[in-house]
């Protein structure tokens, strides 16, 4: 197989050729015919998360056709596509993965951290967290649905049920759940780095009533906030943003530290949450709701080999919704 492999933590990743992987029990082989990028994938390349398995595969946002299968699995899903997650094993009996948590699990594997992910032309998966996908769908348009998608639909149902939601940080994941917020009916406030007037104008396009840079206040106080940015400083700026009773939800897995604030931006009840990882619960509530919304997610394709040029992409914001390998 071909891969590109990260060596060491904050080098350019290095383009190899291996023997193709072989499932073991339990696990399937997939051919992989896309793999989004995510910003996780940055903060493992960069270092902001530690010790990944090393040397590593990067990468989470996987769709493939299943063409090998390890002992108990069952036959008929060779041949079918499926879809692999940043959650790429849980250990079924710690208290969090007993009491229906297993995004919190004690002894958790994670797709393209420490195991082998989707920067490759096939990777090797835990067969029960691999989910069955549409088999008539453009693969490179359902890949940032597997981790943008999902960790997005988890943060909104974290946010409650208000109407007037703001998304600060307009990647993939909001603009996947600003499509999502619309078809529900709720009024999407977009922020983005300050003077990123195309990120607002692509904001706008999706259904935004309203899209400014993070520097400024919203028209109206808001019912809740997610935070898609790595940035802390967000943090009491949407506090700021949202109404008595309101909620901030931050939906990365890596963000800059939290400047002391005054907690006058607390009280009042706002709540402050953090939403860690997913579920195979929120897949199957997520996919569902974004057949319904006609979610539409807007790529940008690299081959496999430019996939440092896509991280450089991501890096610098020069990305409208999500960039996606392509073997």
């Amino acid at each position: 197989m071909k891969a590109m492999v990260l060596e060491k933590v904050g080098t350019p990743l290095v383009f190899v050729e291996r023997g193709d992987p072989l499932p073991g029990p339990g696990e399937i082989r997939l051919a992989v015919e896309a793999c989004a990028v995510c910003r996780t994938d940055l903060h493992v390349v960069d270092g902001d998360l530690p010790d990944p398995k090393l040397p590593l595969v990067p990468g989470h946002e996987i769709v493939g056709i299943v063409d090998r299968v390890g002992e108990g699995v069952d036959r008929s899903r060779l041949g079918r596509r499926a879809g692999v997650p940043w959650l790429g094993h849980s250990c079924g009996v710690c208290s969090y993965c007993r009491s229906g948590a297993e995004n919190l699990c004690d002894r958790p594997l994670f797709t393209g951290y420490s195991r082998d992910g989707g920067f490759a032309t096939h990777v090797v998966a835990d067969a029960s967290y691999a989910f069955e996908l549409d088999p008539q769908a453009d693969p490179v348009a359902l890949a940032p649905l597997l981790c943008a998608g999902l960790i997005g639909w988890r943060s909104l149902v974290k946010a409650g049920e208000g109407r007037r939601i703001a998304l600060y940080g307009f990647g993939a994941a909001a603009h996947i759940i600003a499509q999502v917020c619309v078809w529900q009916g709720r009024e999407v406030h977009a922020f983005t780095r300050a003077g990123d007037f195309e990120a607002q104008r692509f904001a706008r396009s999706l259904g935004a009533v309203w899209a400014g840079g993070s520097d400024e206040p919203p028209p109206e106080p808001l019912d809740a906030a997610i935070i898609f940015a790595p940035v802390g400083a967000l943090v009491p700026q949407a506090l700021r943003a949202v109404r008595k009773g309101g909620r901030v939800v931050c939906g990365g897995i890596h963000m800059s530290d939290i400047p002391a604030m005054p907690y006058a931006l607390l009280w009042e009840e706002r709540q402050l949450v953090s939403v860690a990882n997913l579920t195979r619960r929120d897949a199957k509530e997520f996919f569902p709701v974004a057949a319904k919304a006609r979610v539409r997610t807007h790529t940008t394709t690299y081959p496999l080999g430019r996939a440092n040029e896509a991280l450089a992409d991501l890096r610098e914001g020069r990305l409208s919704g999500a960039a996606v390998l392509v073997p």
